[in-house]
């Protein structure tokens, strides 16, 4: 459940009328590693377990991306949407983002509130090569493709969305959450379950590019 209604009251020239809008989702998520709490997520319910493979892949967790691990619903409230998942690791799977365990809770709005040390949020990396790099507009291109995929969007107008494509911009999967980081990891756990992770060379972002984002990717 992404969007529910609700019953507002608009102005409208001095009179005042009853309207029904949407309004977006979002739900904490308890997510336990081997049957032991890990962190609490604030998300828009939907596509849970590819957020919860691509938060902790992403996030070092798992050190293997091509290993899927199970997800398990533990429990789900009166209105259907699951608060708590427990995620089965082997030992030699956990990385080293597993001991730096959140002592914070995660919110929709910041993907790095919670980390416990900076060399948490190191980054290495290389330069795109030559034969990596697309033309301008090509990424206008594919803002057009995710923007129509845009479909909780369409009815709330409260929902962030990342989409990743291959370098010759074919869309591989597009994901919406009220957080723009969420949208991200629901990306990447998506790429990882069906195995497309290694064609993903472009992601596009419907809010700011914020420095988790940037290490996600």
């Amino acid at each position: 459940m992404a969007v529910k209604k609700y019953e507002g009251q608009k102005l409208i020239n001095g009179a005042v009328d009853k309207t029904v809008d949407f309004l977006t989702v979002e739900e904490a998520l308890q997510i336990n590693i081997n049957d032991t709490a890990f962190t609490v997520s604030m998300r828009t319910p939907g596509e849970d377990t590819n957020l919860v493979v691509g938060l902790l892949y992403s996030e070092g967790v798992i050190s293997d991306s091509k290993f899927i691990p199970d997800v398990v619903q533990k429990k789900v409230n009166d209105a259907g949407i699951i608060t708590i998942v427990n995620v089965s690791i082997p030992i030699e799977k956990l990385g080293n983002g597993y001991s730096n365990s959140r002592s914070l809770l995660s919110i929709s709005s910041c993907g790095i509130c919670g980390k416990t040390e900076l060399g948490d949020l190191e980054f290495t990396g290389n330069k795109i090569a030559e034969d990596k790099k697309i033309k301008i507009d090509l990424i206008h291109q594919l803002f057009n493709t995710m923007r129509i995929s845009q479909h909780d969007f369409e009815q709330s107008g409260g929902t962030h969305a990342a989409a990743a494509f291959s370098l010759t911009g074919e869309m591989l999967c597009s994901m919406e959450d009220i957080g723009r980081h969420n949208a991200v990891d629901k990306v990447i756990g998506k790429l990882i379950i069906f195995h497309t992770l290694d064609e993903a060379k472009i992601i596009t972002v419907s809010g700011r590019i914020s420095y988790e984002i940037i290490i996600k990717c």
